[in-house]
């Protein structure tokens, strides 16, 4: 057999930097149609609650676009209807366009939601009538949020552990595709039904399954430049890797795609992986990095696969949300720190929100500290698009900090 082409670490890392909208100009205008075209390009956008600095979905798009501030997503969502949220590996505002394709997911779903024991338990014995009751009063009265609900389980907390039957039965009519999120309140969901929401593509019928798989699949290798067939199956969650495989294979006999070996900044033995046909072409386009620093989110597309962001730009990394804080190697919520192509360092920070001030907790540089200036610019980006009127302690970006 002829030896598969190689493609570096460095170059693999161009293709998912330029794929995910990370090598653009940022000081673009954050028009509704650029925004638009920006989560279109990206496949999706992970919306997460944790509201240390901002929330993620806010933070991956401002690292993007300078001029991007939170009611533009909101105009998006909830205005024109050119973004639904649901569900991908996480909860995600999703271009409406894919809508029939969360069809399938939607179906899945249905079938399957009685194997989920803590959903059942939450639900309850009663759990067809509670959702019967949520469906009617939702088309009688209105979009409800969970909160219009009292918690007929007394003696229980509240909050994710606790949810009382009602809002268990919100959450699996709508990730079965009979309720949308209409807008959110104080970030608590709003639900309705579909047909209200997104009257047009809810008119739309899923597509063949196989059309649904070969969706899937070269929509998820075009976002990702390089990529395994598991990494492919994991993009949307929407096809396992048995489908990713075979995807792969066929894609691979019609011509579509390129099979690669990929290399580690490391030097560990490449791995087998499939291109983009047109990836050596595609590595000609890609403009020059822009020449600044910024701050990413920790649930920004290119860290999601811990593994790959250690193959292609040697960078470690590990959210610490669920860690215990004395075993914390850095910090709570740690955000990367992108400059140019490379990940080159870590800052922590906090957003008094009571002062208007965006504290930085601690800086941990991969190597040598960089230019100190280019990451206070940062984290004044960073600032403006929080609200924040001040960063301090200023002289916290000068130095490195021992995890």
């Amino acid at each position: 057999m002829p030896s598969l082409p190689a493609v570096s670490a460095l170059e693999a890392r161009r293709l998912l930097l330029g794929a995910q909208g990370l090598l653009d100009d940022p000081a673009c205008p954050a028009t509704p149609a650029r925004l638009q075209a920006l989560v279109e390009r990206m496949g999706f956008v992970q919306v997460d609650s944790i509201n240390v600095v901002e929330r993620a979905h806010h933070l991956t798009l401002g690292s993007r676009l300078d001029a991007y501030r939170p009611p533009h997503l909101t105009t998006l969502l909830e205005n024109r209807r050119s973004l639904f949220e649901h569900w991908t590996h996480d909860a995600s505002a999703i271009p409406t366009a894919f809508f029939p394709h969360w069809r399938h997911r939607f179906e899945r779903y249905r079938r399957r939601f009685h194997e989920d024991g803590w959903l059942r338990d939450r639900l309850g014995p009663r759990f067809r009538k509670v959702m019967d009751g949520i469906r009617e009063r939702i088309r009688g009265d209105g979009p409800v949020l969970s909160r219009d609900f009292e918690h007929d389980r007394k003696g229980e907390p509240g909050g994710w552990w606790g949810w009382k039957p009602q809002k268990a039965a919100l959450e699996v009519l709508w990730r079965a595709g009979e309720l949308a999120i209409a807008r959110r309140e104080g970030f608590q969901k709003v639900y309705d039904l579909m047909e209200r929401v997104l009257p047009e593509a809810h008119a739309r019928p899923a597509p063949p399954k196989r059309e649904h798989e070969d969706w899937a699949c070269r929509e998820a290798l075009d976002r990702l430049g390089v990529a395994t067939p598991g990494e492919i199956a994991a993009f949307w969650h929407a096809v396992g890797p048995a489908e990713a495989r075979r995807w792969c294979r066929e894609a691979l006999r019609r011509g579509e795609i390129e099979e690669v070996l990929v290399e580690s900044v490391d030097g560990a033995a490449p791995r087998r992986a499939v291109a983009v046909a047109d990836w050596r072409a595609r590595l000609k386009r890609l403009p020059t990095p822009p020449d600044r620093m910024r701050l990413l989110s920790p649930f920004d597309p290119i860290l999601r696969d811990r593994k790959r962001a250690l193959r292609l730009f040697g960078f470690d990394y590990r959210i610490e949300v669920f860690v215990p804080a004395p075993r914390r190697r850095y910090g709570y919520y740690v955000m990367p720190v992108l400059d140019g192509e490379e990940l080159v360092a870590r800052v922590e920070p906090k957003f008094r929100r009571d002062t208007g001030t965006l504290e930085v907790r601690g800086v941990w540089w991969e190597g040598r500290p960089r230019a100190a200036r280019r990451l206070r610019d940062a984290l004044q980006r960073l600032a403006a698009l929080v609200g924040a009127r001040r960063v301090f302690p200023a002289h916290a970006t000068m130095a490195p900090c021992t995890p």
